[in-house]
């Protein structure tokens, strides 16, 4: 029998930066458990089986033709619906499932595009806010491949200004309908979607969501966009000419149109930090491989210091984004549980929990997205002229991997948003931050503590960790204090801000993981958990540094500039550790197993 989950139990979102977390609270990969392991497996051997061979076919065929077949394969072994309730026809997956089916299909280039959005941004903003005769009509058909669902927010002139949407719908005299008109663009799955949730605003002001059906009068689409990348994802231009909608059709509450478009893009946020996760390990067997394989000078060139140091980086990244990514997915499941014992409607519980963690949704698409573009770069350079060449796989990666920066909110705005997230709880009175920070602004006139961290397990690591976040609300409260309702106009004081507080996160996730494996008792995991811990903060107390003194000399001046500056100093003081050393033991871990092995 399961335990309630109680509110001293869960950690709130943001507390982070104020509070330790217990390592025995946090869930970790090593936690799979059997049904888990065989989803995992069997996505896998779909990918196998059915995209990796098809993936020329894919992006170079007519994706109105291949895409819908291959999702319907995807729905024949319950992919689509995998966290659907029972009811609509799903499996009724919990989130964490949820999360790890993302991760195994990020690897699958434009398929993963598609079927992400199909199940997401497509799927969610009906489950999550559908009437019972909305989700009735639709879902059942959208989980088994019956109708394919796309999401229509951009605008020709709003992007990452959602709310600045030109589209119209004007209800008729009697209120039973309602006439779209407007346009969409970068419209994932345009081409072949069966049902669109357009937003648009009735009679021009009040921002609200409608379920359009492709069938509907008016509704029509442009050409396939030329791109970059993810050629094989259908993305079109989708136009709304009179189009009659029922009110019936109307998603949510007429102007609550952006409750539905920001808490779905937390999700989408957080996903996507899954997908690339996947991805990123991918790469690494393929850079593992072909290092091995690979002479020059006699000798393969995974023998080489200089490819050591990349495939451990790629390694140590990559299992820092797992390591963040899950264990903020299951503090949103825990949350949702928490509410749904409060007696909280399905639906609320999952939205609440998803808007409870929005800041480390946003924290982890900036780290995901960047982590992947850094791995991908890095499997580039490794192959050296056959990366660049497109009969190898890691080009086709290369180009796939460039979105992932800017659909779901571009970086700038997340690092931007993971900020504000915070500081809006505080004024809430949900997060204390004006205490820790008044209490870390007096430790700057006290004496620094000159004593070395204890002898016990990961004392220094935890200590940097406890260090890293006194430097952000040290630089966060000044900036806050002199700013005040100016701050944010001062985004490059945000953005310095957000970077160091995206390491902090990311490297006390690291810091319990590690932690756990101990307690679990698996040694030889532990190992290379602490190698790689050890290695990321070192990385994470030099950005920090740089970042904290960026905002310090743009913020301050004289002798607050100084003490901010000392104090930076002081907080960000490296750990002493052999971090050449340490990537070498990894890299040779990865080079034996032939793949990735964390």
């Amino acid at each position: 029998m399961t335990q309630p989950v109680t509110q001293q139990s869960i950690t709130r979102g943001g507390a982070f930066l104020i509070q330790s977390t217990p390592a025995a609270q946090v869930f970790i990969p090593e936690e799979w458990n059997e049904e888990q392991r065989q989803l995992a497996r069997l996505c896998e051997e779909f990918l196998e089986k059915e995209i990796y061979p098809r993936l020329d076919e894919i992006d170079y065929g007519d994706p109105t033709q291949v895409m819908p077949e291959l999702l319907r394969k995807a729905a024949d072994l319950g992919f689509l619906g995998l966290t659907v309730p029972e009811a609509y026809g799903g499996l009724g997956a919990d989130f964490l499932t949820g999360m790890l089916f993302t991760e195994k299909m990020g690897p699958s280039h434009s398929f993963a595009v598609a079927l992400l959005a199909h199940t997401g941004i497509g799927t969610l903003p009906l489950l999550y806010f559908g009437t019972p005769e909305q989700k009735q009509k639709y879902l059942p058909k959208i989980v088994s491949g019956e109708l394919f669902a796309a999401y229509c927010l951009t605008e020709p002139g709003s992007g990452s200004d959602a709310l600045g949407a030109r589209t119209k719908a004007i209800p008729s005299p009697d209120g039973k309908t309602y006439s779209l008109t407007g346009q969409k663009m970068w419209i994932t799955n345009g081409g072949f979607a069966d049902l669109f949730t357009v937003f648009a605003k009735v009679n021009g002001e009040h921002f609200t969501a409608f379920l359009v059906e492709r069938s509907f009068p008016g509704v029509s689409v442009g050409a396939e966009e030329k791109k970059m990348g993810i050629k094989g994802s259908s993305t079109r231009q989708v136009f709304f000419q009179e189009t009659p909608v029922p009110a019936e059709n109307i998603l949510g509450e007429i102007g609550r149109g952006h409750v539905i478009a920001f808490n779905i893009l937390n999700i989408g946020r957080i996903k996507l930090a899954a997908a690339t996760t996947g991805s990123c390990k991918r790469l690494i067997d393929i850079s593992v491989k072909y290092a091995k394989e690979r002479y020059q000078f006699q000798r393969p060139i995974a023998s080489f210091g200089a490819i050591q140091h990349k495939l451990a980086d790629m390694a140590i990244y990559t299992w820092a984004c797992e390591t963040a990514t899950y264990r903020a997915s299951a503090d949103i499941q825990a949350y949702e549980k928490y509410l749904l014992e409060k007696g909280e409607p399905y639906e609320k519980a999952l939205l609440g929990a998803a808007q409870e963690y929005a800041a480390e949704c946003a924290i982890l698409k900036v780290f995901g997205s960047e982590t992947l573009d850094y791995v991908v770069d890095e499997a580039v350079q490794i192959h050296g002229g056959y990366g660049y060449s497109a009969e190898y796989p890691v080009e086709r990666a290369y180009r796939d991997s460039r979105i992932n920066r800017i659909y779901e909110g571009t970086n700038e705005i997340n690092r931007m948003l993971s900020v504000d997230y915070l500081l809006r709880k505080a004024m809430k009175g949900e997060l204390d931050l004006l205490s820790a920070a008044m209490k870390v602004q007096s430790e700057l006139t006290s004496l620094p503590e000159f004593g070395e961290a204890n002898g016990e397990f990961l004392a220094a690591e935890k200590k940097a960790v406890e260090q890293l976040k006194k430097a952000i609300l040290m630089v966060a409260g000044y900036a806050a204090q002199k700013y005040m309702q100016k701050l944010a106009e001062e985004q490059e004081v945000l953005m310095a801000i957000a970077d160091m507080l995206i390491d902090a996160y990311v490297a006390e996730s690291m810091v319990l993981r590690t932690e756990k494996l101990k307690l679990r008792g698996e040694e030889i995991s532990v190992q290379h958990a602490l190698s790689m811990t050890q290695a990321y903060i070192v990385d994470a107390q030099e950005r920090a540094a740089s970042a904290g003194r960026r905002a310090i000399l743009h913020a301050a001046q004289g002798d607050e500039r100084r003490i901010l500056l000392m104090g930076l100093k002081r907080f960000t003081k490296p750990l002493e550790v052999d971090t050449v050393a340490l990537r070498r033991q990894l890299a040779q871990k990865l080079i034996e197993a032939e793949k990735y092995c964390f």
